[in-house]
């Protein structure tokens, strides 16, 4: 763990914790060692601060190289443990990234909608976290945030209000035989989704929201 991480994480839990009201729950659930794919929705810039001091352990972030232009913001971004990848390579360099680390056994945060959700509900995502999974085998850890959309960005160092994350249970895919297709892929990627999706509350849930049974029709009385 860099200098720069482990400061900005005590920072992080003194304004989130003090001047703001983060509460988190499951963090007995996070593997303490090993490779690990964390896997959450994605609702403002405030989400990867956020989950810095509520997951015990060193997290590194995928980002688009465009964030390391200039020599100030390479620094924060590598001291903060973000790899820049290329966001024009169809979501290889990615994969890649995302591989090289889990072999290194840490634990990569995954954003599968790929921006923060406009609607603040989950949406449509790509599928690099259930391809890191299938490769790599790691266990995928569900995360739901929420309330971090009541401030803005510039008001992270002192929130004044509450936000929550949810941290489920850690599971790890099924084994693929042979190759592996298009549609078991994005079968594996909705039962990440759905995992995700039962940390959050109802109106957060988006797409993946459970169905809901229809009613059955009342029978009429006979007269």
């Amino acid at each position: 763990m860099s200098w720069m991480y482990s400061v900005g994480r005590g920072l992080a839990r003194f304004c989130f914790s003090v001047l703001g009201r983060l509460e988190v729950t499951g963090r007995e659930a996070v593997p303490p060692y090993g490779p690990l794919i964390v896997v959450a929705n994605h609702l403002t810039f405030n989400d990867p601060p956020v989950l810095v001091p509520s997951i015990p352990r060193t997290l590194s972030f995928l980002g688009k190289k465009e964030l390391f232009n200039n020599p100030v913001g390479s620094t924060l971004m590598r001291g903060f443990n973000v790899y820049p990848v290329d966001r024009d390579t169809a979501g290889l360099g990615a994969i890649r990234a995302g591989l090289h680390l889990l072999a290194q056994d840490q634990a990569v945060v995954i954003f599968p909608e790929g921006r923060r959700s406009p609607t603040r509900s989950l949406t449509e995502v790509m599928h690099g976290a259930a391809f890191l999974a299938i490769k790599s085998q790691a266990p995928i850890l569900p995360v739901g945030i929420y309330g971090t959309e009541k401030f803005s960005h510039w008001r992270m160092p002192f929130p004044l209000c509450r936000f929550r994350v949810n941290i489920g249970q850690p599971f790890t895919p099924p084994v693929l035989e042979g190759k592996v297709s298009k549609a078991a892929v994005s079968g594996i990627m909705d039962l990440i989704m759905q995992r995700v999706a039962m940390q959050l509350p109802e109106e957060y849930r988006g797409i993946y929201a459970p169905a809901r049974p229809r009613a059955r029709p009342v029978a009429k009385k006979m007269e």
